[in-house]
């Protein structure tokens, strides 16, 4: 038995397939397979290299089971056809060698197809996202009764495709708002047959779909369906709904239930970003044990093995199923095995790498934690053959992740911090509700001490540096000051100082000035402050223009739920004893007590440009060469890490 992680790392079963420990690999899409859908030898090396990790059972990501209406996204993977087996054989080998489960999710798009129209639902009501883009032509078709019976049937022939392939699990995909749930869920089933109005007629067609599927691959074989515990959605499908699916899918030879929520239009509850409270769906699978004597899988924002534990000593789940954890790392389980739980690239939540590239900009998955994601040989560390000494000056995340990989590789490595390691972390981290920030720097702390960095608490000069071979320049960036009259005025602070633990005398009416992302978190932060009366003014037509989708969706309820004031189209003109002055049809003055200034940030490039003048060799990284997120900061600093 495992000392910390006894329940974790305890061997389970699903249906006659037993497995190592409690951890799964959630599907999720990866933009990895060919265009046709067929595998590809980087989706055979990502999937390896989760499998050497001590995950216990991988679930493949969703595979379309026909060549009509259930393809989703492009490089999709595909089972819709024999041609595939031979290469869906050569994943589900690969992984089965490097010590894990495998098991494949098969699935039916439905209205959600980001491929656009044509589209086939329960019924004609379009998924929002698809319509705001296409318009009417995005209002999917109704399925008729014999295109379900085709799309039961191509079910059950995906079904045996994977197991011919050597699958030892299937999981049917009813959850997050793709066909199936558009039959479940009252929000998108309107149809007055046998397959809409009652829980039983929308249960018809998962019915149809888990019993041909059982005729295909045979009694004992293993069968697991994943269910939303709710989708979220106003008369949408209830917990009552997703507990009566589970119970008549036990009665039916199911062999497990993996509990998710949400569906693409509410898709923080599915994805939930860090603004929103850990384990967001692990609620849904607990009411469903309790119901069931199958096991059922926990799942969302589960990213820490102590968590883990917790959730399955307490009898909330049978096995924790995840997604990004295991995308920031894919040796979570390996390091927690080890006793190395603080070695874990943890993840952030920031939904940057993986749903933003993926989903929204049809690339490649990755993530900001894990820059080698995807690019597992192509970024992979290699001892150098000749050490150098190398100093990087700046300590934040850029900083960090380029001293740690140089000496990884052998360099001697000086890094010069003139605050404390963390940079611009420590203030992106302060509000309450950005613990995973928190750890993340934590994590990036522990690395550089283990790496035997040399950590130098000063300020770097350039003739500090003269004697090094090469300099990895992470200085960061300097916050632009407001370029208008009353801008020294006392009342008038930089936002990011507020964010540095410095927010206690702040009270009463605040107005914090750039709607960017440091803007809205620190409004949103102070507004949680009792007597606290907080306006954000932004220039452009709206605020948080680069946020992600989710974090955009989140901070749009916290500012509505905290009454924070947003002005946009409106340009400040004047700091003056009352307050702002804003330009917006019109003059007006909002009244301050202080005044926030978050316009921006500019690299800051003076070492640089001396260092160059030194003919002393450079590279840029993070802030200090382009202002961007963390994900950019920790990507620059692992390949200049990498190639110095």
């Amino acid at each position: 038995m495992h000392k910390q992680f006894p329940h974790l790392f305890s061997p389970g079963k699903i249906g006659n397939v037993v497995i190592k420990n409690r951890i799964c690999k959630a599907p999720q899409t990866t933009g990895l397979s060919h265009m046709d859908g067929s595998v590809s030898q980087r989706l055979v090396r990502y999937y390896e290299d989760l499998a050497r990790g001590e995950v216990g059972m991988i679930i493949v990501e969703y595979a379309y089971i026909d060549r009509l209406y259930s393809k989703s996204a492009s490089n999709q993977l595909g089972i819709c056809d024999n041609e595939f087996i031979v290469g869906l054989g050569w994943l589900a080998d690969s992984i089965k060698n490097a010590g894990s489960v495998p098991c494949i999710q098969i699935e039916h798009c439905g209205r959600q197809r980001f491929l656009g129209p044509p589209m086939k639902s329960a019924s004609a009501n379009p998924w929002p996202l698809m319509y705001e883009r296409y318009g009417k032509i995005a209002i999917p078709e109704a399925l008729t009764i014999d295109e379900i019976h085709d799309i039961v049937e191509a079910f059950g022939k995906a079904a045996w495709r994977a197991k011919t392939a050597g699958f030892e699990v299937v999981e049917i995909h009813a959850a997050h708002g793709y066909l199936i749930t558009n039959f479940l869920s009252p929000f998108t089933n309107q149809r007055n047959d046998w397959y809409g109005g009652s829980r039983e007629n929308r249960f018809r067609i998962l019915e149809q779909i888990f019993k041909r599927c059982k005729e295909y691959v045979g009694e004992d074989y293993p069968i697991i369906v994943r269910l939303s515990g709710t989708d979220y959605e106003p008369g949408g499908m209830t917990i009552e709904d997703t507990i009566y699916y589970a119970k008549r899918l036990e009665e039916m030879g199911c062999a497990a239930i993996d509990v998710s929520g949400g569906d693409h239009h509410q898709m923080v509850h599915q994805v939930t970003p860090m603004q929103l409270s850990k384990g967001h769906n692990v609620w849904a699978a607990a009411a469903i044990k309790k119901e069931v004597s199958i096991p059922v899988f926990a799942t969302g924002s589960i990213t820490l093995p102590e968590y883990a534990e917790e959730i399955l000593a307490s009898g909330q789940g049978d096995f924790i199923s995840m997604g990004r954890p295991l995308l920031a790392d894919p040796y979570w389980g390996k390091k927690a095995l080890e006793g190395r739980p603080e070695d874990i690239a943890p993840c952030i939540r920031c939904n940057e790498g993986c749903l933003d590239r993926g989903n929204h900009l049809g690339k490649s998955i990755n993530c900001t934690m894990n820059p080698t994601l995807c690019f597992e040989e192509a970024l992979a560390i290699h001892p150098v053959e000749t050490a150098k000494k190398i100093a990087v000056v700046g300590g934040g995340p850029a900083g960090m992740q380029a001293a740690v990989v140089a000496a990884k590789r052998g360099h001697q490595v000086t890094l010069f911090e003139k605050r404390k390691l963390g940079g611009l972390l420590h203030e992106a981290s302060l509000p309450e509700f950005k613990a995973d920030i928190r750890n993340a720097l934590a994590y990036l702390i522990t690395q550089v001490k283990k790496a035997g960095v040399e950590v130098v608490e000063k300020a770097a000069q350039a003739e500090d540096l003269a004697g090094f071979d090469g300099v990895i320049l992470a200085a960061g960036a300097d916050p632009i000051a407001l370029p208008v009259p009353g801008a020294d005025n006392p009342k008038v602070q930089l936002a990011v100082d507020i964010l540095n633990e410095k927010a206690d005398g702040i009270r009463g009416n605040i107005v914090v000035i750039g709607g960017g992302l440091i803007g809205t978190e620190t409004a949103v932060h102070l507004s949680t402050k009792e007597g606290n009366h907080v306006t954000v003014v932004e220039m452009l037509p709206q605020i948080m223009k680069d946020c992600s989708d989710c974090d955009h969706i989140v901070y749009t309820e916290m500012i509505k739920d905290n009454h924070i004031q947003v002005l946009t189209s409106a340009r400040v003109v004047e700091i003056t004893a009352d307050g702002v002055v804003v330009e917006k049809n019109g003059r007006q003055t909002i009244p301050a007590d202080h005044i926030l200034v978050a316009v921006g940030l500019k690299p800051n490039r003076t070492l640089g440009d001396q260092l160059q003048e030194m003919g002393v060799p450079v590279v840029v990284v993070g802030d200090c060469g382009k202002v961007g997120k963390i994900y950019d900061a920790i990507h620059s600093g692992y390949k200049a890490g990498l190639r110095i």
